[in-house]
């Protein structure tokens, strides 16, 4: 992924990603025991930019969504990706700064991935790259049937899976979590918005209030 990570203090996060939409990191010794969570976009934010707007479901607001997760203290590591990004080796290299991170004394249970369909195709490949059980894992509308053509992909750490109901993108992750038998955990919650696909395009509470509980329990 090549971050050019920039030290910030986490209130300013959502500014500097409007100005310069390269990964960031918070202090690391500003809230010495917060989370630090990763956030993987979805796609059409590689095509069109930090604030794209799908002809159905409407603006995506990264930034809004990123400055929401960091909202109760936690740093956030995000980026804009190239286009056409490739899944395995971007996740590759997501997991390669996560144990950057814990080489330097980051502990694992701090650690949280949430991605966002294609974003959390990435984080599933993530979590089958790493050996650390203590990290924690935030699918939002990740899984469909593109994983049937991986059926190796197995899943580590504790695991939260978010699906809107009326989505016929994201489907439940309930079969991927069975593939490994010493997976640490794994939770599901159907949010019902009615915005399809385009629900996790904004921080509603609906999936934001569930993600922040799992994020700082």
């Amino acid at each position: 992924m090549g971050l050019n990570q920039v030290t910030v203090p986490c209130t300013k996060l959502m500014l500097l990603l409007l100005a310069a939409m390269s990964a960031r990191i918070c202090d690391a010794d500003e809230v010495p025991h917060s989370p630090v969570i990763f956030y993987l976009h979805g796609q059409i934010i590689e095509e069109q930019g930090p604030r794209p707007v799908h002809e159905r479901w409407g603006l995506y607001d990264y930034p809004a969504v990123v400055d929401a997760l960091g909202s109760s203290g936690a740093r956030v590591i995000s980026e804009v990706r190239a286009r056409g990004t490739d899944v395995t080796h971007y996740a590759n290299q997501v997991a390669e700064e996560i144990e950057a991170l814990i080489s330097d004394g980051v502990s694992p249970e701090r650690i949280v991935v949430v991605g966002f369909s294609k974003g959390g195709g990435i984080a599933i490949f993530v979590s089958d790259h790493l050996n650390h059980p203590e990290i924690r894992f935030v699918f939002l509308a990740a899984c469909s049937n593109w994983l049937s053509s991986v059926p190796d992909v197995r899943l580590t750490g504790h695991v939260l899976s978010v699906i809107e109901k009326s989505d016929t993108l994201g489907r439940s992750c309930k079969k991927l979590a069975k593939r490994n038998d010493e997976l640490g955990s794994f939770q599901e919650v159907k949010i019902r918005t009615g915005k399809e696909h385009g629900a996790f395009y904004l921080p509603r509470q609906e999936w934001l209030d569930p993600v922040l509980d799992w994020i700082h329990r």
